[in-house]
């Protein structure tokens, strides 16, 4: 019997009709023979748990506590795939690791390698592509992972740092969270996990990560952390799936990276442009900073979801190289806290905020949008807030 089986039959509600609801809806059409399926949007007290067998809720939903009638899509495929899942999460850095092992195990080994998860590729149109020799990519999120009883054979947990307050309201839940990517492995699974990652008991084998143990790789894509993502690519490629090291390191040195992440777009009237708008936290902002050659003025802020920006404040006030354009709510928040410096500038939104740095920023010298914040409530997601920017460079 097929895990999806026990949907025949069955009366299912999609709970919310974003890509994912969409996805859910054309799946269960495609492989499932369900009595009724219906969509709802509002909030949970708007449900009748009565009328439905089970209710498959969206990721980014608010809901507390675990009950039997909701599922989701990570559970459903996890359920039917977790012995050839590669799961990662991780507060930054998950998209490109991700990307680099998708790269790296198509290159170097006999497999079907599929990318699919929180990168944009919902993981149940892929449910019917998946055969024997199929290797799953899995980038998960923190709401992907929340109510997930399932875990993946190979488990990543790169880093923590504040992220979604705005959503577990404590860092305690948000980790709790991501601990769902180990928390249900079997002896025999393995566990890839970050230094500064809290205990999680796990049955599987694990490794610790430590950034400075970290080998430097010829690649192509910018930064230090880059090196510590290149190389949990490499012992997963290597430990788990039996890839030669020589051509693992070679397939590195080729990955371009990835749009919107420390991404050169271009030069205009001597200035360069870098596209980082995939730079949600603090720590990202930082790190670009020290990447980028001649990095000078860069662009910060956008939704302010109530996470610690001390590490950025502290880090500004000791770099008074750098000019720095604060925009929107985390934007203001962070200015107002700065409180003063010279190189420290509020402008209310991007289009303003790019025209300035076109201005101040001496030519042979870079301008770069790191927002350190999140891209909701200004534009539709981190893709559209970059393109925005490129378009305001005049670079498009």
């Amino acid at each position: 019997m097929k895990v999806i089986d026990k949907f025949d039959g069955k009366n299912i509600l999609i709970w919310g009709f974003g890509r994912e609801g969409q996805s859910t809806k054309h799946f269960l059409t495609r492989c499932c023979k369900p009595a009724k399926v219906e969509v709802f949007e509002g909030k949970r007290d708007g449900i009748d748990e009565d009328a439905f067998d089970y209710i498959i809720k969206s990721p980014g939903i608010v809901m507390e506590e675990d009950h039997p009638k909701y599922t989701s899509q990570t559970e459903i495929f996890l359920a039917a795939y977790r012995d050839q899942v590669i799961g990662v999460t991780g507060t930054k850095g998950k998209s490109t690791t991700s990307t680099m092992l998708h790269h790296v195990l198509s290159h170097c080994t006999d497999k079907k390698v599929i990318l699919l998860g929180n990168i944009g590729e919902p993981c149940l149109d892929y449910y019917d592509e998946v055969d024997e020799n199929t290797v799953i990519v899995f980038e998960m999120s923190c709401h992907q992972l929340a109510h997930a009883s399932t875990s993946p054979h190979v488990a990543v947990f790169l880093n923590l740092y504040e992220e979604h307050l705005d959503y577990y309201k404590t860092f305690d839940k948000y980790f709790a969270a991501k601990s769902n990517v180990t928390k249900y492995q079997k002896p025999g699974d393995f566990f890839f996990v970050g230094e500064n990652v809290p205990e999680i008991e796990t049955a599987a084998c694990k490794r610790v990560l430590r950034f400075a143990d970290t080998p430097e790789y010829q690649l192509k894509v910018l930064g230090k952390h880059n090196h510590y993502n290149a190389n949990v690519a490499f012992l997963i490629a290597t430990q788990c799936y039996g890839a030669d090291p020589e051509k693992v390191k070679e397939s590195l040195a080729a990955f371009d990276g990835l749009a919107h992440r420390l991404q050169f777009v271009g030069e205009k009237d001597g200035i360069r442009f870098y596209d980082d708008s995939i730079s949600t936290i603090p720590n990202a902002t930082i790190q670009a900073l020290g990447a980028i050659p001649e990095a000078k003025t860069v662009l910060i802020g956008g939704m302010d979801r109530g996470i610690n920006y001390d590490v950025l404040i502290a880090f500004i006030r000791e770099h008074s190289e750098y000019l720095y354009i604060f925009s929107y709510d985390s934007g203001k928040r962070i200015y107002d806290q700065v409180s003063g410096p010279e190189n420290c500038i509020y402008i209310p939104t991007l289009e303003e905020a790019v025209k300035k740095a076109k201005e101040i920023t001496p030519k042979g010298c870079a301008v770069v949008l790191s927002p350190a914040s999140a891209s909701y409530g200004y534009f539709k997601n981190f893709e559209q807030r970059g393109e925005m920017f490129q378009a305001y460079a005049g670079l498009v």
